[in-house]
């Protein structure tokens, strides 16, 4: 019983590798694009905040598993273009989901922030850009921390979509014991990789939330 455990160990432990990948490289893209899309929808000219918020609108009320194989087979169906990476389709489709989500959480965040602040920046002579940097900026972060965080929780268990285009994440790797050797027990023991990598992300997103906690803005 141990070599199949030391073996099933190590392989989840490979298909978790590319988990994290998809899990870290969609967390860093897709924030800073979020805060993007969150100017675009807010911005003052009408059509393009009217598009944004459109593209926001279909991006969150779609599945990410059909927004993945979109990615992955539209271009070559659409117009005869080569096949797309298998990862790169996932983390396209992932940073595009999840951007979306977050401009939504950005937006809240920034319009929770009284006008006056803005105003009384301004009046000490900051630019617009200076008081949402200096003044601003900070208690946003501390407004949208709880609800970024579950997003963040979700993301860990939506890599497992990855799998609906066979790219070997966990779930995957699991299912190949269920399909190749019988094995059902593979498929809970990855269970317990989400479990505790999970665990970690909720302290650390609490022990932010806590060193945040002076920022009551």
């Amino acid at each position: 019983m141990f070599p199949v455990l030391q073996e099933v160990t190590l392989h989840l432990s490979e298909g978790f590798i590319t988990t994290f990948r998809i899990f870290i490289i969609t967390l860093l893209l897709s924030l800073p694009l979020g805060l993007i899309i969150t100017f675009g929808s807010m911005s003052k000219f009408k059509p393009l905040s009217y598009i944004i918020k459109t593209f926001v609108w279909i991006i969150r009320g779609t599945p990410l598993m059909l927004q993945v194989i979109i990615v992955f087979y539209g271009p070559g169906l659409l117009w005869q273009l080569p096949a797309m990476a298998r990862m790169n389709a996932v983390l396209i489709a992932f940073v595009i989901n999840y951007a979306a989500y977050f401009s939504e959480i950005f937006r809240g965040g920034i319009e929770s922030i009284p006008k006056g602040q803005y105003e009384a920046g301004q009046v000490l002579g900051m630019t617009k850009a200076q008081v949402f940097f200096k003044v601003v900026l900070f208690q946003v972060i501390k407004r949208v921390v709880p609800p970024m965080g579950n997003e963040i929780i979700t993301l860990v268990k939506d890599t497992s979509l990855a799998r609906i285009i066979s790219v070997p994440e966990i779930i995957m790797v699991a299912q190949d014991y269920v399909s190749g050797q019988a094995l059902i027990w593979p498929l809970f023991y990855s269970g317990l990789f989400y479990l505790v990598f999970s665990g970690i992300l909720t302290i650390l997103l609490g022990y932010t939330e806590k060193k945040l906690n002076y920022y009551r803005g």
